[in-house]
């Protein structure tokens, strides 16, 4: 517990390092009186939909539980578990949501190797739902099919990829004559059996449809804070912005995206939307406040719930069940 709050300590702190430079950049006096007209409603009702998207993501981690035929776990408490993940939303890649699936094996029992990869395809219909968003919102000006198109070319090859079971047997069996990595091969094979069934194309629709609806929540909550500040900016390019936003600070191995989707949003706005900067950066904070920053608190109230009804869960270092960053 101790390693996840100086995890997160340090994380907030580069945030707030990074927010006060942005301001500081952008003119503090500009910023202020830009949040003074701020029609705090949208916030509130951004915090909404950004709720609404964690409670869809929801059902998408009971729907691979139960195609991983993963039983007897109460609803509040698989929720809570869930939620837990969201602690260390601020970590490279998002790798640190494995960290829900320690949670798994140390309250029910279930093998980190045997879920872990529910976040691999969580991510992945993640990534496809982002596609379809941009997509969609690359109608909103000239050009913006470029990105579309990348977007589906990288989420094919890596689908591929996942789907051919050629080139994971190839690795595994790389593995097997080597006495310090051989004992990983079973687990391996165990993780890339469980993400073929969550990732194969009969299993592919529901999620990414329930990805699209909970992205599409998050990226409405852009467009509804950018209206409360008083910017002219469509629901298209304003999903647009957000989605192209998120997908690089996924992508890009940094925690939580600080400083990529930042400076994405910050910078699209302004030489795509015409926002001010003052306009641009207290958008940025106010979505990265109602997003990322939210996530991780909602992760802390359920992890403490957890905590209460399992009062073992910290007697041993939890950290010891999650795999290594670099192996996700």
């Amino acid at each position: 517990m101790t390693d996840l709050i100086r995890r997160v300590l340090i994380a907030t702190l580069l945030g707030v390092l990074l927010y006060g430079g942005f301001v500081i950049y952008s003119g503090y006096r500009d910023i202020e009186q830009t949040l003074l007209e701020f029609r705090w409603l949208s916030f509130g009702l951004a915090l909404l939909l950004s709720s609404t998207n964690y409670l869809l993501r929801f059902l998408k981690w009971e729907y691979y539980l139960n195609r991983l035929q993963v039983k007897g776990i109460r609803k509040s408490d698989s929720l809570a578990i869930f939620l837990s993940g969201f602690v260390l939303t601020i970590s490279p890649g998002k790798v640190g949501e494995v960290f829900k699936s320690a949670v798994l094996k140390r309250t029910h029992g279930v093998p980190t190797s045997r879920t872990a990869p529910i976040v691999v395809a969580e991510r992945l219909t993640d990534v496809l739902a982002i596609v379809i968003l941009i997509t969609w919102g690359s109608l909103s000006f000239d050009g913006g099919f470029v990105w579309a198109g990348i977007g589906t070319g990288l989420v094919s090859v890596a689908l591929t990829l996942i789907l051919w079971e050629r080139p994971s047997h190839w690795f595994i069996a790389q593995l097997r004559p080597r006495q310090r990595v051989a004992r990983l091969a079973p687990k391996l094979e165990q993780a890339f059996a469980s993400l073929r069934i969550l990732a194969n194309p009969a299993a592919l629709p529901i999620p990414t449809a329930i990805s699209v609806v909970g992205w599409g929540c998050e990226a409405y909550a852009f467009y509804l804070l950018l209206e409360g500040l008083g910017a002219e900016c469509t629901l298209g390019l304003a999903t647009f912005f957000y989605s192209t936003s998120t997908l690089a600070g996924a992508v890009i191995p940094v925690p939580g995206g600080l400083g990529v989707t930042e400076a994405m949003i910050r910078g699209q706005l302004v030489g795509l939307g015409g926002t001010t900067t003052a306009v641009a950066t207290a958008a940025m904070i106010l979505v990265r406040f109602a997003t990322l920053w939210w996530a991780v608190l909602v992760g802390f109230l359920a992890l403490g719930w957890v905590q209460v009804r399992f009062p073992s869960l910290f007697k041993e270092p939890l950290d010891g069940a999650l795999p290594p960053a670099n192996a996700s």
